[in-house]
């Protein structure tokens, strides 16, 4: 087995929490403790009184009852909670792809999935979403990605990194292609429910027989720091990812299983995602409105979703080497494109505390006026 590094999160990993400003993150800026307690309506001895033991490993029965609400028909048993979204994408990856399988992708995206693919020696076929049709897929390149024999194919919805929904006629004629082949379709939704304007983007649970689900607790709910993630799929597939987990990590944290239980019990669910709205409401017209201040520096599509945008920039210099030109000399962190497979693009994350997005904005800028 060969091994494919993932760029963006050993990127992320490496630098997130040594620069003054981190405009690389695609999520909002997280709660503490005691905001999220304060919004449950809970003591903080409530969760000191947690017994550190070892929790229920594919989380406990109120949890798994809460996750299932949201999902119609399913119930605790289509549910498998994991340490973060992350861990639900690798434990579906691990069951469903062998050397020589293929794979479909909806490109540009999060590239552990992409990664973990090529590791585990499955052949990648790529359905790039196009700038130039809204970042939307083409129906042709979804046809012949989605070929005779695919295993798996694999959406992020909303998009990370172009904050875009899928509209329904791509899902519709990805759902055809995935009927007709015998192909599983895993779609990650953890940006759901961080949509800046109109309803939550839809899942795409009970759109086929065969769709699993992962979401998790980080983007949408500013709770990273929790590690919980969740798949929902039929109770069989639930059933072997569930083992998978007695050779990963186990179960999640018995601090965090508590207290994701109040995170979504349904009214404090709402302020949660009310507070991230809040958040892209107040911020986004903050980076629309320096984008656009840069004369013809920069060409974007507001996002639908998530608390990023996917700019492409004029000047010739490498994206990885404008990151870390920001980096080094700027103190700012940002995701260069080319690890999204598109070089001469920046996902600049817009989710931080105001003043402090409008600083590394400023540094930003003053990195591009030393580039020209």
């Amino acid at each position: 087995m060969s091994f494919e590094p993932f760029a963006m999160e050993r990127w992320q990993s490496t630098w997130e929490n040594r620069v003054r400003y981190n405009i690389s993150e695609s999520g909002v800026h997280p709660l503490s403790v005691a905001e999220l307690l304060h919004l449950a309506g809970e003591e903080p001895a409530a969760v000191a009184a947690s017994r550190l033991g070892y929790p229920q490993s594919n989380g406990t029965e109120p949890l798994r009852a809460r996750i299932a609400a949201l999902y119609s028909g399913a119930t605790p048993d289509n549910v498998l909670v994991t340490n973060g979204s992350a861990e639900a994408n690798f434990s579906a990856c691990w069951h469903f792809l062998q050397p020589g399988d293929r794979v479909a992708i909806v490109l540009p995206t999060y590239m552990q999935t992409w990664g973990l693919a090529r590791t585990f020696g499955a052949h990648v076929a790529p359905i790039w979403l196009r700038e130039d049709l809204g970042w939307q897929p083409d129906t042709a390149e979804i046809d012949a990605a989605i070929a005779a024999g695919t295993r798996l194919v694999v959406v992020t919805n909303p998009s990370n990194p172009t904050g875009a929904v899928l509209s329904g006629d791509a899902i519709a004629h990805i759902v055809r292609r995935v009927e007709a082949t015998g192909a599983w379709l895993l779609c990650d939704e953890v940006y759901q429910g961080a949509e800046r304007e109109g309803p939550p983007t839809p899942s795409l649970w009970g759109r086929a027989e065969r769709v699993l689900v992962t979401n998790g607790l980080s983007k949408a709910y500013g709770l990273p720091g929790l590690r919980i993630g969740w798949c929902v799929a039929p109770p069989a597939l639930v059933a072997d990812l569930w083992a998978r987990k007695d050779y990963t990590t186990i179960g999640p944290s018995v601090v965090s299983d508590w207290l994701a239980t109040r995170a979504l019990e349904p009214g404090v669910r709402a302020r949660i995602l009310e507070r991230t709205r809040g958040i892209l409401r107040a911020n986004w017209p903050v980076l629309e409105r320096w984008l656009t201040s840069q004369g013809d520096q920069f060409r974007f599509r507001a996002p639908d979703a998530g608390a990023i945008c996917y700019a492409h920039y004029r000047s010739g210099i490498n994206s990885s080497a404008f990151a870390e030109r920001l980096r080094i000399a700027h103190d700012v962190l940002v995701v260069p494109g080319d690890q999204f497979g598109m070089d001469h693009f920046i996902r600049f994350g817009y989710g931080s505390p105001t003043g402090e997005l409008e600083a590394a904005l400023t540094r930003v800028a003053d990195a591009l006026r030393s580039l020209d």
